[in-house]
């Protein structure tokens, strides 16, 4: 069951969780396209085998085939991935903090009495 089908949330809530979940499927998809491999093949193949609970599937980038990556002793860390993620959404976070205050801030003309940038 992936992500967005076991959030549970809903409104507002859910479009937040589908868009990270997009954002995440940026690394299979980078993954799949620096190896030559198709990224739709790939990414399709690994959804079906998460949605059967195979939860260790990934990408073996050898043969270009979903399997299953703690057989082949592919193992990350939970903490790195956790810390991985917390400092990407904390990155996302500030700059849409700052876009806020650049798209906040009064337009004021220059003494010169051209446009400012």
């Amino acid at each position: 069951m992936g992500l967005r089908a076991s959030s549970g949330a809903v409104g507002l809530e859910q479009l937040a969780v589908e868009a990270f979940a997009e954002a995440v499927e940026v690394i299979p998809r980078a993954l799949a396209t620096n190896a030559g491999l198709n990224e739709i093949d790939v990414l399709m193949a690994l959804r079906t085998a998460h949605k059967k609970g195979e939860r260790d599937s990934g990408i073996d980038l050898d043969t270009g085939k979903v399997a299953d990556m703690m057989a082949r002793h592919v193992i990350e860390p939970l903490r790195v991935a956790t810390q991985e993620i917390k400092s990407a959404t904390e990155t996302a976070v500030m700059l849409l903090r700052i876009d806020d205050v650049i798209a906040a801030k009064p337009f004021a003309p220059s003494p010169t009495g051209s446009e400012a940038a």
